[in-house]
């Protein structure tokens, strides 16, 4: 019997990465806003999406944990 594989997702999108984080959607746009998490914006006009990387927010998160200053 083969094992599936479970594909995790590269980037997640502004709910879920609110949800993986505990913090309200509005929070997490006022931090992207204000430059303090780390995200990648795709795409042009109308169709442009913020995505946040998970590797990103992993090493984002750790940094802040371990009392280093992340708003650079």
């Amino acid at each position: 019997m083969a094992s599936a594989s479970v594909q995790h997702p590269l980037a997640l999108r502004p709910r879920e990465a609110a949800k993986a984080l505990g913090i309200s959607p509005r929070l997490l746009w006022q931090l992207t806003h204000d430059g303090v998490v780390p995200c990648v914006r795709v795409g042009n006009g109308k169709r442009r999406s913020v995505l946040y990387p998970v590797a990103d927010l992993q090493a984002w998160l750790s940094r802040k944990a371990h009392g280093v200053d992340v708003s650079t």
